[in-house]
């Protein structure tokens, strides 16, 4: 099959392991990123199947259109920048296997750094230090304070791990379901979601981004927090309520937060508000740019590819595609 990866920016999944999967397919990867209809119509005009990076590229309808040759998209974990229903009409299979037995260990890895790097003022002390001062201001021991972390999921559980390795407690808030699972585990939950945001020195969100939780993280919740306190994401921008984070940061509470996602990504504006804030703490959405990570993601996806090119398709979102 003629096989098309969209958006590997620094050319990677070639010297991965995992590339192998596609011996005898004819692959070219697109090492930029586009949005724009006629330039992605034009280069994937003889693509069989398609590769997507995360949620780089938006799918629209309109490119599908536009794409006749076309039988196959290959990704993994959640779709919403894919246009199910303008697959289903142009015969396109969506393929994205949803999860499973693993958990991404580098998002919670990145998870813990910012966690660290917030309370020990880690980019603002170098930026200070590289400006030809010394010390700026006074950092916080992780070991005794409390992470409020906001849905029971396995990244989260992997974060509590790192956590209690350094004497921090752990206090859960997630779903009336989430809360009754941590509940059965033995874990701590807060009294309530005002007491959970309020007593908290950390907060780290680890949930799903699905229409019903949009905007689930409110300005309310935020300016519940210590002035002391941090907020921290790394799974969806879109958890939080639009502008919210800049304005808690200006009303100084929670009074650090620290992120890898954003409202518009990517985020190329150097003037942007929030990243230039003194308090925020960002990194441009790499909570799971790593080798290893990216070898496990898309060793899934090339096992789609080689499924369907053997007329047996697996992890299918729309089967209702096929023979169209």
């Amino acid at each position: 099959m003629k096989v098309h990866i969209l958006d590997d920016w620094f050319d990677t999944l070639r010297t991965l392991p995992s590339f192998a999967k596609l011996d005898g397919h004819d692959v070219t990867v697109w090492t930029d990123h586009t949005e724009d209809i006629d330039t992605l119509a034009e280069r994937l005009a003889e693509a069989e199947a398609l590769v997507l990076f995360r949620e780089r590229t938006a799918i629209t309808g309109a490119l599908l259109d536009r794409l006749p040759k076309l039988q196959l998209i290959s990704q993994r974990s959640v779709y919403p920048h894919v246009d199910v229903e303008g697959c289903t009409r142009n015969g396109v299979l969506l393929c994205s296997k949803m999860g499973g037995g693993g958990f991404s260990v580098a998002a919670a890895e990145l998870t813990f750094a910012l966690i660290l790097a917030s309370a020990r003022q880690i980019p603002q002390q170098m930026a200070s230090l590289k400006a030809g001062n010394w010390q700026l201001g006074v950092g916080q021991s992780l070991s005794g304070r409390r992470l409020g972390l906001y849905g029971y999921g396995k990244i989260a559980g992997q974060v509590a791990k790192y956590a209690r390795a350094f004497g921090m407690e752990v206090v859960w808030w997630a779903s009336e379901g989430g809360r009754a699972r941590a509940r059965a585990d033995g874990e701590t939950v807060a009294d309530s979601r005002e007491a959970f945001f309020a007593d908290s020195d950390f907060v780290s969100v680890h949930v799903r981004l699905k229409p019903e939780t949009r905007g689930l993280i409110t300005a309310a919740d935020l300016a519940a927090m210590k002035p002391t306190a941090s907020f921290i994401n790394t799974s969806r921008a879109g958890l939080v309520e639009p502008g919210a984070l800049l304005a808690a940061l200006q009303a100084g509470r929670p009074g650090r937060v620290a992120v890898d996602v954003f409202e518009t990504e990517p985020l190329t504006d150097p003037d942007d508000p929030l990243i230039n804030h003194p308090n925020f703490i960002g990194t441009p959405h790499i909570g799971f740019v790593t080798e290893d990570e990216l070898d496990t993601q898309f060793a899934d996806i090339y096992d789609q590819i080689v499924a369907f090119a053997a007329g047996e398709p697996i992890h299918m979102i729309n089967p209702e595609a096929q023979g169209r």
